[in-house]
């Protein structure tokens, strides 16, 4: 594989839709930035994620959680900051920094003036300067001050300009549903009209959701994008989950085309340490259902508590072992598709064998 990589050092290079921008490019820019998905088009990646939530005013936005604006905007050093659900509380000896700011505690029109930063921040402040302070990625030599936030319908029209893909994501609601008046269904209509009135044909679009009733209703109302529709399976997180070929032939009956696990749920390690497909990849793949992962170049592979990778940190050690896992992830798993907070990557496997 080493010697297949370095050959294809000169290009030439393709996007690919075997590459999805996760949030855009978040290991160098600001999430859910116009910036970033710039970034990621530049990368060659096919698809861009917009995780999609809703302000105060109902308006759909692109957040990667409801309650982020906190790690994600500069909205603690603006007036803004008294409409927070919950202001800046200072670390003190026994307590980490915190705050609490949602797309809900304010309007469209307060998102706008907001300035995208990166997702990190530090936990021992006791100021929220200093909270905001985070470290620059090696990865841009000019990074970026103010990211521009972007609405739902201002990713659609930036992509299909691009001539991406689009991915979005309907978010689980931090507040009690309905919200002022929108009901869990509203909102999942809501997303894909946003398509429908912009004349983007529905085989573009793979709308995603955690939630399987929302799969389950886009099947029913939106049969059309719900041909593409990716069900996020969260299950591998519960303690009794236990998966099986008929549970998948259940999702697959109900209309389910495309699962996506984290990558955990699709690989493990033989007695010998070799990477191997888990039961789960191969009942998926039994049940004839389409199988994308994430989240490739995601937080640090070797921490034991990045649940992202779950049973492989000890394998995955270094850059070389993250291709390894890439390759069997796409060779004998059989993914079609892989997120990733830097699609440059992925971008150029992708195109060295020819996916």
């Amino acid at each position: 594989m080493k010697s297949k990589l370095q050959s294809c050092a000169t290009g030439p290079f393709k996007r690919t839709e075997f590459s999805i921008a996760h949030r855009g490019a978040p290991l160098g820019y600001p999430e859910h930035t116009r910036q970033g998905y710039l970034a990621a088009a530049a990368m060659g990646a096919g698809v861009i994620e917009c995780d999609v939530t809703f302000t105060k005013d109902l308006a759909l936005v692109c957040r990667h959680s409801q309650c982020d604006l906190h790690r994600t905007t500069n909205i603690l050093q603006t007036k803004l900051a008294r409409q927070c659900t919950s202001n800046f509380t200072p670390a003190t000896a026994d307590k980490a920094a915190n705050a609490n700011c949602c797309t809900t505690d304010i309007t469209l029109e307060e998102f706008r003036s907001l300035c995208g930063r990166r997702d990190i921040v530090d936990a021992a402040a006791d100021n929220v300067d200093d909270y905001l302070t985070a470290p620059t990625s090696p990865l841009v030599s000019d990074p970026v001050q103010c990211g521009t936030l972007m609405t739902h319908a201002e990713s659609i029209d930036l992509f299909d300009k691009l001539g991406t893909g689009f991915t979005p994501e309907l978010k689980s609601a931090a507040v009690a549903m309905p919200f002022h008046g929108m009901t869990q269904q509203d909102y999942a209509s809501r997303m894909l009209n946003e398509y429908v009135t912009r004349g983007i044909a529905a085989e573009r679009v793979r709308p995603q959701s955690f939630i399987l009733q929302d799969i389950l209703y886009w099947i029913d109302q939106h049969p059309d994008f719900a041909a593409h529709a990716v069900y996020l399976d969260p299950r591998g997180r519960q303690p009794d989950f236990q998966v099986s070929l008929e549970d998948m032939q259940r999702l697959y009956n109900a209309g389910v085309t495309t699962i996506a696990p984290p990558m955990a749920m699709l690989l493990e390690l033989d007695a010998s340490g070799k990477l191997q497909p888990t039961n789960y990849a191969r009942y998926a793949k039994a049940a004839g259902l389409n199988i994308i992962t994430w989240t490739f170049e995601s937080g640090v592979a070797t921490d034991p508590n990045n649940w992202l990778y779950a049973n492989l940190p000890g394998f995955m050690d270094n850059e070389s072992k993250m291709l390894e896992v890439l390759h069997v992830l796409q060779s004998e798993v059989g993914i079609t598709g892989i997120f990733s907070d830097w699609p440059g990557t992925v971008t150029y496997y992708a195109n060295c064998f020819d996916l």
